[in-house]
């Protein structure tokens, strides 16, 4: 064991003092993951318990296993409350839930944090990660500072945690200006304390020969160093004035798809006709609170194949980006809040009833813990799916925001929003004629929807199809809407009005979505509590309002304007129906019973105590050397991977070409291909092309100049074939080299901190200048680097 530590008190201050603010200004960075300051308790408390032991461990002159166990220990006594506390008793001491938790969450939390859109709340387990990184970086950092000559390698660990907390954050920074003024004061201040004190310093020796010379010696140095980092602040703040990046920084959670895909459910759509028919008399769920006027939504469709409207197939902001509900879901929500208690009776399926801009969803019940792990909320639609699927008992309480209710008179000349990116494919024939000529005396936005509205609503009649009723299919196929509007009576329910209107404003570009949900009739609209039955079900549309969002409309007729059973023969004679009608809802897959379990509960005690103890051996120490080991591979393929999707999918094609050709020289210059700074493509084929036995790069170089230069910007399928051929030769360097060189290739950091990144930078300015002479009239040269009436050098960097 190694002796006490015997240092002056001065050292130990100033040492502790430096190691929290590095390790502080670090995980500043959390802000805007977390929306606020909810992380300071944990991230505070972290840094002051790994002070602590670090302090401690260097006092007692203790070795590295001991400081590592002394780690763990206080993570489990002092993690609880701070970054667990509603899992604790009184919000202190650690029970059997905050102990498993924190097991569980060393290994699970960095995962749940990436796959959670941001703002995250602390109340939900996210506060361990900023628990954890203050621990770990101010137990390191500290445990260095104090033990080692060198300051220097107490950086590491700080530097370290600076980058993980942008890696796991969002690609917005927090205050980077701030935080790197601190960070580097702080570093530089640091280090020349400590290289000052040094026994070998030269001003120490020449105080012991002359104390008013030292005295002197040592003011200039600080005066020194201080007017050092005072003009180094100065220069950083007037450079951030002037030198804003050019594009958002990248981050893990760039990269991190969440585990759950909408698609892999029906659209609620289909059981339309379903919750009709069986379900008239069912009390499916009733809702506590809830406002009148207000609508329980299931779900909001906005793309249609010819078959069903469903949530369309894309990224964030759209109908299908479902994240894991958190607390803060609709922060910039505007209306009128409410809390809604609905408890769920015989409704059965995965699409969650809710109302409004939900800001929580809490559940309640013996399947709580299940549901909140594995229900996701898409807050653009307003709408909720529990993959588990609900059932009689389940119950959750909705703390949500109303919207108002908006008179047409208020949206005067509102224009519309943003139209939707979903597709819309095999519409019906003559639909787009058909809305044309319904809103053609329309002047204002509002007056070309209230024209389909009215045409639909008041021409049409209303029939489920039901014993008893006029003949009305189910289904909303492009079919069916032709028979709807084709007959000599439009007859149907708010299935067929409601998508053959959302249809025909889509046809005019106007931004609308199918809704389907539930809201009781007027007898009923001021019951305290709404008991929802299948008779209660029906289907909207809304749409999009520049400033207003998206506004509900009912193009479904009254349900008691029938149609006359004597004169519902269609125009023409109605050929034999061949579609079948569309596809029953897909229920939920049945999981496999739970087997029954006779074993005591003394014994799911011990085996408790037994995983965690499983976890505190293996994960606490292979856990670290497995993270330790991986890390270069995961930073550096994830730089790599970011950098190329960048380029991938630059705003200009003609960028997107040049961004090809980068790709493929960065990648010849990880096997080994010295390229050099401020050539052209077609040198740089040359060297690729000698030095890796690539013949096709040439050719590939040609190109690249020839539609990067053209007189017209590549198309996409151009870009597509480009890029192709570009991961044809990458491909290829990695067959014929070695597994080694390509494990090399794939961590050799030239192409990422060399001179071909700025090549590559020089190359895409000058890419730019070619294209805004392309698009201005002109053409380039691709030797030239500027208009043709300008002067410019004889060739052009790649």
């Amino acid at each position: 064991m190694t002796a006490k530590a015997t240092l002056p008190l001065r050292r130990w201050l100033i040492d502790l003092g430096a190691s929290a603010l590095l390790v502080g200004a670090a995980l500043a960075g959390f802000w805007p993951t977390f929306g606020g300051p909810g992380f300071l308790p944990a991230a505070i408390g972290g840094i002051l318990l790994g002070l602590l032991v670090a302090a401690v461990s260097a006092w007692r002159g203790w070795g590295i296993l001991i400081v590592a166990g002394l780690t763990v220990v206080v993570y489990f006594l002092f993690g609880g409350a701070l970054a667990l506390p509603q899992t604790t008793i009184v919000g202190v001491v650690p029970g059997l839930d905050t102990l498993t938790g924190l097991a569980l969450g060393a290994v699970t939390s960095w995962k749940q944090l990436l796959t959670t859109v941001a703002p995250v709340s602390v109340v939900d387990g996210y506060g361990l990660v900023p628990f954890l990184v203050a621990l770990l970086a101010s137990v390191t950092t500290a445990s260095l500072a104090l033990r080692l000559r060198r300051p220097g390698w107490a950086l590491i660990p700080a530097g370290a945690a600076f980058a993980l907390v942008i890696a796991l954050g969002v690609p917005d920074p927090a205050f980077p200006l701030v935080q790197g003024i601190v960070f580097a004061v702080v570093a530089a201040a640091w280090v020349s304390l400590r290289t000052w004190w040094a026994p070998q310093s030269g001003v120490i020796e020449a105080a012991a020969a002359d104390p008013s010379r030292g005295a002197q010696m040592r003011m200039r140095r600080l005066l020194g160093a201080g007017a050092v980092l005072a003009i180094a602040a100065g220069a950083g703040v007037a450079a951030s004035a002037v030198a804003a990046p050019a594009q958002p920084r990248h981050v893990f959670r760039d990269v991190i798809i969440p585990p759950f895909n909408i698609r892999d459910y029906a659209s609620p759509l289909q059981s339309f006709r379903k919750n009709v028919r069986d379900e008239a008399d069912e009390t499916l769920f009733t809702a506590t609170g809830l406002p009148k006027g207000a609508r329980i939504r299931l779900g909001a469709m906005d793309e249609y194949d010819g078959v069903v409207y469903n949530v369309t197939d894309g990224g964030p902001g759209t109908s299908s980006a479902f994240t894991p509900i958190r607390t803060n879901m609709s922060p910039t929500a505007e209306g009128v809040p409410a809390t809604v208690h609905v408890k769920i009776g015989d409704y059965k399926g995965v699409w969650l009833p809710d109302a409004g801009a939900v800001s929580q969803i809490t559940f309640d019940g013996d399947r709580a813990e299940d549901l909140r792990r594995n229900t996701y909320y898409n807050p653009a639609t307003g709408t909720a799916v529990a993959v588990p699927g609900l059932r009689k008992g389940d119950a959750y309480t909705l703390q949500t925001v109303l919207p108002t209710e908006i008179k047409d008179s208020q949206l005067g000349d509102a224009k519309f929003g943003v139209v939707p990116k979903s597709k819309q494919t095999n519409v019906p024939d003559d639909l787009a004629t058909l809305a044309a000529e319904t809103v053609e005396d329309a002047k204002t936005p509002i007056e070309q929807v209230r024209a389909l509205e009215t045409f639909l609503a008041e021409g049409g009649y209303f029939s489920h199809g039901l014993e008893g009723e006029v003949i009305s299919r189910a289904g909303h196929g492009a079919e069916r809407i032709t028979t709807l509007l084709g007959g000599q009576q439009m007859i149907g329910d708010d299935e067929q009005y409601a998508v053959t209107m959302t249809l025909m404003a889509r046809e005019l570009d106007i931004p609308a979505r199918v809704v389907m949900g539930y809201y009781p009739d007027e007898d009923h609209a001021k019951d305290k509590v709404f008991k929802a039955t299948g008779d209660d079900v029906h289907a909207w549309v809304e749409v999009n309002f520049a400033g207003f969002g998206w506004l509900p409309f009912d193009p479904t007729p009254p349900e008691d304007k029938v149609p006359n059973q004597q004169n519902t023969k269609p125009k023409v004679d109605p050929k034999p129906q061949v579609l079948q009608p569309p596809p029953p809802p897909q229920e939920p897959v049945d999981l496999p019973p739970t087997l029954p379990d006779d074993r005591e509960p003394e014994d799911d005690s011990a085996n408790i105590w037994g995983i965690i103890g499983t976890i505190l051996a293996i994960g606490g120490i292979s856990l670290g050397v497995i993270a330790l080991l991986a890390s270069p591979f995961i930073v550096i393929g994830a730089w790599k991977a970011a950098r190329r999707r960048s380029r991938r999918n630059a705003e200009h094609a003609a960028d997107r070409i040049s961004g090809g050709w980068d790709e493929l020289t960065d990648r010849a210059s990880d096997y080994g291909a010295h390229t050099v700074q401020g050539a052209t493509r077609v040198e740089d084929a040359a060297t690729v092309a000698t030095a890796l036995s690539v013949r096709s790069v040439t050719a590939l170089a040609d190109r690249a100049d020839a539609q990067v230069f053209g007189p017209t910007d590549p198309t996409p399928e151009d870009v597509d074939a480009f890029w192709q051929e570009v991961d044809g030769i990458v491909a290829g360097m990695g067959a014929e080299a070695g597994f080694w060189k390509r494990l090399r290739a794939r961590l050799n950091m030239r192409s990422l901190l060399g001179g071909g990144a700025m090549a590559a930078k020089l190359g895409e300015l000058k890419d730019a200048a070619a294209a805004r002479v392309r698009r201005d009239g002109g053409t380039i040269d691709k030797n030239t680097s500027a208009a043709p009436d300008s002067a410019a050098p004889e060739s052009e960097t790649k």
